[in-house]
């Protein structure tokens, strides 16, 4: 049998190559990755603070763009899964802000009826 080696400065050269290579596809991978799971843990966050019910719209969307980056990373097209993961995120957000909004009108609402209710009250009373 008989065996190639390369030159070592050729050797060298390829190391380097080779290294650059795969740190670049890491480099891709690792952001998306972690996009996505930022992006999933945004969703999830939205979903418990009663999003799909007080923004349904924009938790749709996020959940949609969630789907498209699963797909675009499970294909390894990691611009993508980025892409879609920053989007699933925005959407996942405003969700929740409306959410939050909505909420936080419902309780203003609420209190300014109490306070009606006890100004009513004020006002039947007779002035001692």
């Amino acid at each position: 049998m008989r065996t190639f080696k390369l030159p070592p400065s050729l050797a060298v050269l390829f190391a380097i190559m080779l290294a650059a290579g795969l740190t670049a596809c890491a480099s891709d991978k690792i952001p998306a990755t972690a996009g996505v799971a930022v992006s999933r843990a945004a969703v999830d966050s939205a979903t418990s603070s009663d999003a799909a019910e007080l923004a349904p719209v924009e938790m749709q969307a996020a959940r949609e763009k969630l789907m498209s980056a699963n797909q675009a990373l499970a294909a390894k097209d990691y611009k993508a899964a980025q892409m879609w993961a920053t989007a699933a995120e925005a959407d996942a957000k405003l969700a929740q802000s409306k959410a939050n909004s909505a909420k936080a009108t419902t309780a203003a609402n609420q209190l300014q009826d109490s306070i009606r209710v006890l100004r009513e009250e004020l006002d039947r009373k007779p002035a001692q």
